[in-house]
């Protein structure tokens, strides 16, 4: 299978980081730094505001680096807000407002990589007072060893300024620039959940620890290549088309599996749901669409009864279906259209159905990262539907009759 990977310094790459925007910015602290802003604590269940509600028991590296955020930013940078923020034990998100073009004291433009660097510098200075490291070429931390240092606790002078101490944070950020209110509320969402998602996390690790080749299926590339040539027009099953998908899948060995390279699919959630449930695939056609009503009535009363909705979610007739049964209480399974990187992060209310066995996600993709903008093909979407009932062993059309089972054959 292939190798997921999941970039902490992500860019805009045509973006001007002078503008004005929102910005929401992730920093991790060096390698090796383990956690020194602190500790989760508190219920994960309690409501927000009250005594047991989640938090973090700041460290004072902690609380220096929240004093940082909070009050030097904005002294150096009057045109910059931090609004919403988090310090977590060893990363810390906060949402940054640009209200103007940034510009120094001096008049001059600068990008807002500077801004975070300047903010860096001075918590790098702060956490040195605090650590009693000294200003020559070599110091030396009684605690033992840091990131950057060596066994005897002697650092050497790097080549980025930090004359030998080591760095509190990792080089670079990510930013993520939220598009509309949705999008922004979704950020906001996220950063102030943080601590409750991380308790929940520790309290379910299997399920909320993405699961890599977890579920297999009885698809083989052979039988999805098969099918594709039969639901694409020639142009959309081209033989690069079909070579590039078959290419982002994930797949057991076809030196163990003789008969083809069968795909598996990574998962996040509540995994036994597909086991334990009657499974049905919602899928919505273009030729079926008078007879949506139908096929939502069914789907939902199905699962009132107890089968388990699996669907791509990518029509949207499978967006209301599958937003109604979650809205009722309904398990649900999705099948993602993206691998999940190292760091896959669902949001607080996805989180928390997952936590509770309600949702599953699945997906047979390695992960690659996906500009804004960027649409999948429709093979790629007909992969899916393929998926999904290979998962079920049901056809899509199980809705309309009560004896349709599914076998993809290979060619």
């Amino acid at each position: 299978m292939g190798s997921t990977y999941h970039s902490m310094t992500r860019r805009a790459i045509a973006h001007d980081y002078t503008r004005a925007g929102l910005y929401h910015i992730t920093l991790h602290v060096a390698e090796g730094m383990g956690r020194p802003f602190g500790e989760v604590t508190g219920d994960p269940q309690a409501a927000d505001g009250s005594a047991d509600a989640p938090r973090v028991e700041l460290t004072p590296i902690g609380q220096m680096v929240e004093h940082e955020l909070l009050a030097t930013i904005r002294a150096r940078y009057p045109m910059v807000e931090v609004q919403d923020h988090v310090v977590m034990p060893e990363h810390l998100h906060f949402l940054l407002a640009v209200t103007g073009g940034l510009v120094s004291r001096q008049g001059k433009r600068v990008p807002l990589g500077q801004v975070i660097a300047g903010f860096k510098k001075g918590c790098n200075r702060r956490y040195w007072e605090l650590m009693g490291y000294g200003g020559g070429e070599t110091a030396t931390h009684s605690g033992g060893s840091v990131a950057g240092g060596s066994p005897d606790g002697s650092y050497k002078v790097p080549s980025d300024g930090t004359s030998g101490r080591p760095p509190l944070f990792a080089s670079g950020f990510c930013d993520v620039m939220p598009v509309d209110g949705e999008q922004l509320a979704t950020q906001r969402a996220y950063i102030r959940g943080n601590p409750r998602s991380r308790l929940l996390r520790l309290s379910h690790r299997d399920w909320l620890t993405t699961q890599r080749g977890a579920i297999p299926t009885a698809l083989t590339i052979s039988a999805l290549t098969g099918y594709l040539r039969r639901e694409c027009a020639p142009s959309q099953a081209t033989p690069e088309a079909l070579a590039a998908i078959a290419n982002q899948l994930l797949t057991l060995c076809p030196a163990v599996l003789p008969a083809g390279q069968v795909i598996v699919c990574d998962s996040f959630g509540n995994r036994s749901l597909l086991g334990e449930r009657r499974c049905l695939p919602v899928v919505c056609h273009r030729k079926d669409k008078t007879r949506f009503a139908e096929q939502k009535t069914r789907c939902l009363a199905e699962a009132a009864s107890g089968a388990l909705l699996v669907s791509p979610r990518i029509a949207k007739g499978e967006q209301e279906i599958i937003d109604e049964a979650v809205a009722h209480g309904f398990p649900v399974a999705i099948v993602h259209d993206n691998g999940f990187p190292e760091r896959y992060h669902p949001s607080a209310e996805q989180l928390d159905r997952c936590a509770t066995g309600r949702m599953l996600f699945v997906t047979p993709w390695q992960y690659h990262y996906r500009p804004k903008g960027e649409t999948i093909t429709v093979a790629e979407c007909k992969t899916m539907n393929c998926l999904t009932q290979a998962l079920c062993r049901l056809k899509d059309s199980w809705w309309k009759n009560n004896n349709s089972s599914v076998t993809i054959q290979d060619e």
